[in-house]
């Protein structure tokens, strides 16, 4: 596990028509030009996105007072929205930068359920991945924002291991996709989609076919992830997972050089907030990548972007620097919007900058 995938197309023809990512002389890192030409490419990707949905919804409004029933703000109203979270934030991101992309989870029978199909609409070009748990609600984060902060976050949610005959059907879904997958993407929330056994033999399909596997993680859900090719915690999830304290550059290093060791990772890469992010490469090499935040609104649903964008670089032939590269630009643009937001192309190819 962990080989780009040589019989793909996308990647096949990389290494003939894209320039050196070498090839800006002041610098190691690609040059906006290569950038652009593996950004272009995203259209020909086709990923599929495992794990937890959410339905994230937004209350907006504004606060002129304190409740005089409790010393809490009440908000005046102005609107309120739905938007895709979770693992469907990750396919969103994905369908947004230009890419094929295609989802597979479990909402419950109820009425978030429904929310959550409407917004999807018809940006699946399969229905077959997504399954109803009769037993369980569809996880439901609302968040009441006023004057672009948040003040409270309730959620509405099922956290219980999926049962077997679920956890069967996605696997033959999966086995059903994969000879035309470029990238898997595992979006774990610990919400009861992802488990040791699904895990287990995703990461063998995919090793059967070559196909990288990304994985957004859970702390407690480490041990799961042995084998899968890139691994995207934070900061605090890394620290935590390692058993390390704090966020200091030597601490991150530890942790993502132990994380990547004890889990056989290809590479695990370091989401950092305004420190940027760091990558821990198999051969022992780590490189530092600076935020590119101009200002940062909100964070929600930053690590989507970055996994999705990721996926979409291997999935056009980049390495999984290049990918973490192109990644981080994507992270600066999402963190300065409010809520759960996606990047276009035309905004990447933008925050790349002149040659």
């Amino acid at each position: 596990m962990g080989t780009i995938r040589q019989g793909d197309s996308i990647a096949k023809r990389s290494s003939a028509s894209l320039p050196s990512e070498n090839s800006n002389e002041k610098s190691d890192a690609p040059s906006p030009k290569a950038l652009r030409q593996y950004l272009q490419r995203f259209p020909q990707a086709s990923v599929l996105v495992i794990g937890d949905l959410i339905l994230d919804h937004y209350v907006m409004g504004r606060v002129s007072r304190i409740s005089p029933e409790a010393p809490v703000p009440v908000v005046h109203v102005d609107s309120e929205s739905l938007r895709l979270g979770g693992a469907a934030n990750v396919f969103n991101n994905i369908l947004a930068l230009g890419g094929k992309a295609d989802l597979c989870g479990v909402i419950g029978s109820d009425e978030s359920g429904r929310l959550l199909m409407k917004e999807l609409g018809n940006k699946r070009s399969s229905r077959g991945g997504v399954l109803i748990d009769h037993d369980r609600p569809t996880t439901r984060k609302s968040r009441v924002i006023a004057h672009n902060q948040q003040i409270v976050r309730y959620d509405i949610e099922g956290r219980s291991e999926l049962k077997a005959t679920l956890r069967q059907k996605i696997l033959r879904y999966v086995e059903s996709r994969i000879r035309e997958l470029s990238c898997v993407v595992v979006s774990d929330y610990a919400k009861g989609v992802v488990s040791q056994a699904l895990m287990s033999e995703i990461t063998r399909l995919a090793a059967l076919r070559k196909v990288p596997v990304i994985v957004d993680p859970k702390v407690e859900h480490f041990s799961y992830y042995k084998g899968v090719t890139v691994l995207t915690p934070n900061h605090l999830e890394a620290a935590q997972a390692s058993g390390l304290h704090g966020d200091g550059d030597q601490t991150i290093d530890e942790a993502g050089a132990m994380i990547r060791q004890r889990l056989g990772c290809r590479s695990v890469l370091i989401t950092r907030g305004e420190k940027g992010m760091s990558l821990y490469e198999g051969d022992g090499t780590s490189w530092h990548l600076p935020t590119k935040a101009r200002q940062v609104y909100d964070v929600t649903g930053a690590g989507d972007t970055v996994i999705g964008t990721l996926a979409l670089a291997l999935s056009a032939g980049a390495s999984i620097k290049t990918g973490a590269i192109m990644a981080n630009y994507a992270a600066g643009i999402v963190v300065g919007m409010v809520g759960t937001a996606t990047v276009s192309p035309k905004q990447l190819s933008e925050a790349f900058g002149d040659e």
